[in-house]
Order: C-alpha cells, then sequence, then structure tokens
C-alpha cells in the first residue's frame, strides 16, 4: 500500500507545469489532493478540490491552511519571469516572497508534517548578486525557509530546481517548446548566441525529488539542488533538438515516436529549418548555471533519471502530436 495513501496534500501553482504533473503523481499514489489557484477551478480528476485564493493575501493565505488542514504542503506558486526591468521588482517579490512567507506563518505551531518549497537554480550561490528580480526574490524565500525552521522548526525543505522541460509545458516562449514546435513547423527559431551553459531536469525526475521530500522528515531543513550533473549549452540543446526532429522527418528514429508524429510532420519533409544563432541578444547576467546533485541524492536518495536525449525525444513526439 502506497504511504500516500489518505495523506491531505496542498499543492499550490497546480496549474503550472511541476504542479499539474505532481497532482497526478500524487492522486495516483491514493493522496488526497486540494489544489489552490487565484482563479476557481473545477474539481475533477486528480484533484478532490480546488480553492480559490490569493496567497499574497495573508489573511485568505491562513484561512486556506485552515479549511484545508493539510499534512504536507507543495508550494510550487511562484512569479516566475526573467525580465529585468525596475517595474517587475514588486509584483515578483510578492508573488514570489511574500506568498512563501505567508504560507510559512500560516503553518508555524500547526500539525504540518512537512512543506516543500520550490526554488530555483536561478538564485545565485555565495558571492554572487541575484541576477534578476526573480533570482533574488526566490532566494530571499530560501532564506525566510531556513530562518522558519531554525527559529519555530517549521518542517521545510526548499527544493533548488533547475531548467524544467519536457512534455505538457504551458509557456510556449520557453527554450525547449519554443525550439521544437518552431523546427516541427520548418521554422527557424531565433536564438542568442548559445553559448549559456544551462543545467537541465525532465518534468518527471523533478516529481520524483519533490514526492521524495515530502514523504518524510528527512529533508526538512535542507536546501536541495534538482538537476543534472553537467550544465549543456543552449546551442548544443537546440542542435540536439533539430536532429530529434530531423530523426522524425526522415522516419530514423524509434517507430514508436515515428507513428506518433508521422502526420504532424509530412508537410516538412524536404525543408529543414535550423537555429538562427545569435538573432536575439542575451539577458544580463545570465550565468552558467550549475546542480549539486550530492545533497539530493544522500537526504533523499534522488538522482535524475531520464537523459537528455531520451528525455528530448519524448517532449518532441508530445508537441508533435498535438500540432
Amino acid at each position: 500500500m502506497s504511504a500516500w495513501r489518505g495523506t491531505r496534500t496542498l499543492v499550490t501553482g497546480a496549474t503550472g507545469f511541476i504542479g499539474s504533473h505532481l497532482v497526478r503523481r500524487l492522486a495516483g499514489l491514493g493522496a488526497r489532493v486540494h489544489a489552490v489557484s487565484r482563479r476557481p477551478q473545477e474539481a475533477a480528476g486528480h484533484v478532490e478540490r480546488w480553492h480559490a485564493a490569493d496567497l499574497c493575501d495573508a489573511a485568505a493565505t491562513a484561512a486556506l491552511v485552515e479549511a484545508v488542514q493539510p499534512e504536507v504542503i507543495f508550494h510550487l506558486a511562484s512569479e516566475v519571469t526573467g525580465v529585468r526591468e525596475p517595474g517587475i521588482v514588486a509584483p515578483t517579490l510578492a508573488g514570489n516572497l511574500g506568498a512563501a512567507v505567508n504560507l510559512l506563518t500560516a503553518v508555524t505551531g500547526g500539525p504540518v508534517r512537512s512543506v516543500v518549497l520550490a526554488g530555483s537554480v536561478e538564485e545565485p550561490r555565495e558571492g554572487q548578486a541575484p541576477g534578476s528580480p526573480y533570482a533574488a526574490a526566490k532566494a530571499a524565500a530560501t532564506g525566510y525557509a531556513r530562518m522558519f525552521h531554525a527559529l519555530w522548526r517549521v518542517p521545510v525543505s526548499v527544493l533548488r530546481v533547475a531548467m524544467v522541460y519536457g512534455p505538457g509545458e504551458p509557456n510556449a516562449a520557453r527554450l525547449v517548446p519554443y525550439v521544437t514546435t518552431s523546427l516541427l513547423k520548418g521554422q527557424a527559431p531565433r536564438l542568442t548566441s548559445g553559448a549559456r551553459l544551462v543545467t537541465w531536469v525532465y518534468v518527471e525526475d523533478v516529481v520524483d525529488a519533490f514526492v521524495l521530500a515530502g514523504a518524510g522528515g528527512a529533508a526538512a531543513g535542507h536546501v536541495l539542488d534538482v538537476g543534472t550533473p553537467e550544465p549543456v549549452s543552449i546551442r548544443d540543446t537546440a542542435e540536439l533538438l533539430a536532429a530529434i526532429v530531423d530523426g522524425i522527418v526522415d522516419g530514423t528514429v524509434d517507430g514508436t515516436v515515428d507513428d506518433a508524429v508521422d502526420d504532424a510532420v509530412d508537410d516538412r519533409a524536404g525543408h529543414r529549418a535550423r537555429p538562427e544563432y545569435g538573432a536575439v541578444a542575451a539577458r544580463p547576467l545570465d550565468r552558467t548555471q550549475r546542480s549539486d546533485i550530492g545533497p539530493a541524492e544522500r537526504v533523499l536518495g534522488w538522482r535524475p533519471a531520464t537523459t537528455l536525449e531520451a528525455g528530448l525525444r519524448q517532449t518532441v513526439a508530445w508537441y508533435a502530436k498535438r500540432m
């Protein structure tokens, strides 16, 4: 029997990329899943009940926690943006730091046995300045999580997640879906020089880490990187996507994938688009991303199970079937 069976869980950001995959996994494990979003949603399928609440409102957050009485909380709601503009600072601060502090305040002194916060690989490491308002806000939320654990023993952990990719990414402007869909349409994606090194991690591997962190008390007080050991350049990632798409068009990829996407790419035969590098300026303070996954392996017994090529093949197949 699953250890999650009957466990009352609360997932914030449940309509997001990681959140939607996590909700499905928890439901499959037998958890009683409560989800929250700013706007009302229909409770269906994997969710026992949807709640509407703005986590930037402390009173609304406290009322939500009181109503659900969760045993485990996964906090994935976030104001995600790579914009470097002064006007984005306040909303990013509220959506990331303010919401996290409100949630941690609401559970302090209560019976919750585990709180797992989604951090980011973009958070600065020692001696670095944050590279964006988003990175600064996420780093501050991690600092507050550490404080809540140290002062009031809130059983909170932070998973600093790398660049997540996989089927179902709702943001078509992110690199993997943008390059994938452009190439499948025979259009050239416009990219930076592609020199930046980033750490990729497949979405189902990320879900594995969240489930492990929420399952017991071992993760409490820890800040753990969830990524892959070696970063890969944007150029190499885009070229790998191009090779996978070419394989689909040529019919040289695995038959299962080819059968699934045949119809979607018939009109692309003979027209091979290629990424245009240097067509877009790099953002200021875009740094090499690195994840130290050793602590996650020691604390959670977690390592990524999906290679970049295998994950990208699954991702390309998913997008191709829907074009």
